[in-house]
């Protein structure tokens, strides 16, 4: 494989849960920003955020989907050579997440976000994409026993495919000249990876 693979992660025995509907919501005791300074590396060229998705009702595939790439403060396409990848790796049609404004901007602006899978991309110019661990229902992220090995298989090979050919330039996250006509047609989007105007 070409280039380097960087992987980081934080584990914590004992998360926070709150009250949320359809179902509780897990947390961290640590801060968004703190975080993203320890697991968003400045040398990272793309990111792939992965996380358990279930505590929803806009997903209803069982193993894992992906978002549409964030870069930047803009929601992009979803990227052909990501679903391209799925395909191969599952051997089914891939799934796509939806995506709101609210869950690219940073946790701590008390707006509603779906998890967060997204705030690295609060970090970094370089373009994001969460792969998310779903489910056909809405399952808590607290619950023990929700997590299956067959799923998290599926998402590791996919990761790997993913990082060779990114690294073999054959894997592309984002349209580079789409993106610069984006930001020549409509300006800069990154007050949206800030607390907000104002603030």
């Amino acid at each position: 494989m070409t280039g380097d693979v960087i992987m980081t992660t934080h584990i914590c025995p004992d998360a926070p849960v709150t009250p949320r509907l359809p179902v509780p919501f897990m947390g961290s005791p640590v801060e968004m920003e703190t975080l993203n300074t320890h697991e968003v590396d400045p040398e990272m060229d793309a990111v792939l955020s992965i996380d358990t998705t279930k505590g929803n009702r806009v997903i209803n595939t069982k193993e894992f989907a992906i978002f549409p790439t964030v870069k930047e403060g803009y929601i992009l396409k979803v990227s052909d050579d990501l679903l391209r990848i799925m395909e191969i790796t599952t051997g089914r049609m891939p799934a796509v997440l939806p995506i709101t404004t609210q869950d690219i901007t940073p946790y701590e602006n008390g707006l509603f976000h779906l998890n967060s899978i997204l705030q690295p991309s609060v970090a970094t110019l370089s373009p994001v994409v969460g792969v998310a661990i779903t489910t056909e229902s809405t399952v808590p992220g607290c619950a023990t026993g929700a997590s299956h090995e067959v799923d998290v298989d599926l998402v590791v090979r996919f990761v790997l495919e993913v990082a060779k050919s990114f690294g073999r330039g054959q894997c592309h996250f984002y349209d580079e000249e789409e993106f610069e006509k984006l930001i020549d047609l409509y300006g800069s989007m990154r007050h949206l990876q800030s607390l907000g105007v104002g603030r």
